[in-house]
């Protein structure tokens, strides 16, 4: 087998083996999304159980609004709870699927920079000229993929810091209400 047939045997084993770590990735993110969602739903339909049973022995208005405050504060904290669940899973799936594609953006640089060298090796006299004027569209393209994954990430960390301090605050003021109802009644 020639040199070329085998590069290509090789890169096609690579590109098998990137596909099926993405398609892995993939499943593991919904398998586990979804063993969230049954979980949740059983823990759900357990509290919606209680929650009735003790809704149905309420024997006055006073004490109806005490426990429909009572109710409140843990519902809020367990949709707060699904919700960063669901998040968390979501942002593990993209840290894992931005680690493959940037390996592979990481190889493929690797053999552009290769294949390049090679042709300037083997360039006519006088096309100096070109040779810096693609090395300078290289270097300009990896510095733009360079910026465009920082921003990225730095995105990804405002939002993270974001979605943390949103659900905080949902989660204070669901109870503040509730502890403003248990007050008033």
């Amino acid at each position: 087998m020639n040199a070329t047939t085998e590069k290509f045997a090789s890169a096609n084993k690579a590109n098998v083996e990137t596909l099926l770590t993405i398609a892995n990735t993939a499943f593991a993110s919904a398998e586990r999304l979804a063993a969230l969602n049954l979980n949740t739903a059983r823990a759900f339909l357990e509290d919606s159980v209680t929650n009735a049973k003790a809704l149905m022995a309420v024997k006055d208005v006073k004490e109806l609004v005490a426990v429909q405050a009572a109710l409140a504060q843990p519902s809020a904290e367990k949709v707060v709870a699904y919700s960063r669940s669901v998040y968390e899973i979501a942002t593990e799936t993209q840290g894992e699927l931005s680690k493959v594609v940037g390996a592979q953006v990481s190889d493929i640089k690797a053999n552009v920079s290769t294949a390049f060298e090679k042709a300037v090796k083997n360039a006519p006299a006088g096309s100096d000229v070109a040779v810096s004027a693609v090395k300078s569209a290289i270097a300009a393209a990896n510095s733009a993929y360079d910026s465009m994954s920082k921003a990225a990430k730095q995105a990804s960390e405002i939002a993270e810091a974001n979605v943390a301090a949103a659900t905080t605050a949902a989660v204070k003021a669901v109870g503040t209400a509730a502890a403003k109802v248990k007050k008033a009644a």
